[in-house]
């Protein structure tokens, strides 16, 4: 990721630590939310790797064509979930943007050079990139709203703190915003 130091230290830790309460969901739900849970975490932490500060590590070449290759997978399982509806489309956008930035960073004279990026260098497509800066902003300001009214139930067996419903949307717009932070420094 590209920009001050501690932007990125804090981007890597809020997924981190989104990533943590993922696995953690996983181990209480079952079904459908397990699934979800396990691919938050996945990208969760797929964003944190990406977020460290290029001054710190400058992934090898190879490390981009890793990325594109797991979310590329994680898009794949996408499409074959999709056709359950909900919130697998959102899965599907969030691994595609994800191929999209590792894809972006890896093309050389772009950002690929990650640590000599500049200013003025564009990462990427520029309609593609606005669009998805366009989807990323509705769903923090949708699921933002929907946050604010969430009655405190527990959503399941298990411990609330891990069933609840306003964490679970908590984690999805965290990483929601992480992703937007990482797009605009694209």
């Amino acid at each position: 990721m590209h920009g001050p130091a501690l932007s990125g230290w804090l981007l890597v830790a809020l997924c981190a630590a989104t990533g943590v309460y993922c696995l953690l969901r996983m181990r209480v739900c079952a079904g459908a939310e397990r699934k979800a849970a396990g691919g938050e975490a996945v990208m969760s932490f797929g964003m944190a790797s990406m977020a460290v500060p290029a001054a710190v590590l400058t992934p090898p070449e190879w490390g981009w064509a890793v990325y594109a290759a797991v979310f590329g997978a994680a898009t794949l399982h996408g499409l074959l979930a999709v056709r359950h509806g909900g919130h697998h489309l959102h899965h599907l956008v969030g691994s595609l943007a994800m191929v999209y930035m590792a894809v972006a960073m890896a093309a050389p004279g772009a950002a690929g050079a990650h640590a000599g990026h500049t200013a003025g260098a564009v990462g990427g497509i520029p309609v593609l990139t606005a669009g998805l800066l366009l989807y990323y902003t509705a769903y923090v300001l949708r699921s933002g709203a929907r946050l604010v009214p969430v009655a405190a139930t527990a959503g399941g067996p298990g411990p609330a703190w891990a069933t609840g419903p306003e964490l679970t949307l908590a984690c999805r717009l965290s990483m929601a915003l992480a992703m937007l932070a990482m797009l605009v420094t694209l």
